[in-house]
């Protein structure tokens, strides 16, 4: 009888720490819904408060579009942190949203192109497999005799070293996405130039009898996906 009694208690016992590990996860899980709809209501404050701001001022329209685009950029960065599970830094999301809107290119696309560049790393310090033309460097993995030309076009300085500041990478990546777009047309085109070079392209075109590589499709594919699914949320 009372080893029958002693198996009920610790029967007891079990369920009882069961219930209160079910119930602290579910606090847990609380705590951190709670905490996400905190950080949703601050940015919507400062939002509100913000537009609160500027409809009791007269303002030009060039400050209305940096409000605007800080805005978007802002969602951006959290967007893109937030799919790349934080390998993709917020201070990189907003310069990339930033620089994305006033070159007038697609952010999506810039960002599938560095993750696929990097194999899904985003690691500026990346080095590429040695080719006949040389080592790829950096997050957008520019080569030294074609990342000199691209900076002097975004009227940026050249150093070598600094192809492994992300930043730099994301600028110079915009600046050479938006050079290849105004001269193609087309981001079949344009991403297949990034990847393989001007002559490269030509060299695919006439093999091929068309622009659509793996790399541009795949590229395009993942910047539709993800900015259908970012505008369906």
């Amino acid at each position: 009888m009372k080893k029958l009694i002693w198996i009920s208690g610790s029967v007891l016992v079990c369920l009882l720490v069961g219930i209160f590990a079910v119930q602290n996860k579910q606090l847990q899980n609380k705590l951190v819904v709670a905490e996400e709809r905190n950080e949703e209501l601050k940015i919507e404050r400062e939002m509100a408060e913000m537009k609160s701001y500027f409809e009791t001022k007269p303002i030009d329209s060039e400050i209305v579009l940096n409000y605007a685009s800080w805005v978007q950029s802002k969602q951006l960065a959290e967007q893109l942190y937030k799919d790349s599970n934080g390998l993709f830094q917020k201070e990189w999301g907003l310069f990339l949203g930033e620089l994305a809107q006033k070159k007038n290119i697609d952010p999506y696309i810039v960002y599938e192109l560095l993750r696929t560049e990097t194999g899904n790393t985003f690691d500026p310090s990346l080095v590429g497999p040695e080719t006949k033309y040389g080592h790829a460097y950096g997050m957008a993995q520019f080569m030294k005799n074609t990342a000199p030309w691209i900076a002097d076009m975004a009227g940026l300085e050249y150093q070598d070293e600094l192809l492994f500041d992300p930043l730099y990478s994301i600028q110079l990546s915009i600046e050479y996405l938006s050079f290849l777009i105004d001269r193609y047309d087309d981001w079949d085109h344009a991403l297949t130039a990034y990847h393989r070079g001007m002559y490269g392209l030509e060299a695919y075109i006439e093999e091929n009898g068309h622009a659509e590589s793996v790399y541009a499709v795949e590229i395009q594919d993942n910047a539709n996906q993800f900015e259908q699914i970012v505008f369906k949320d």
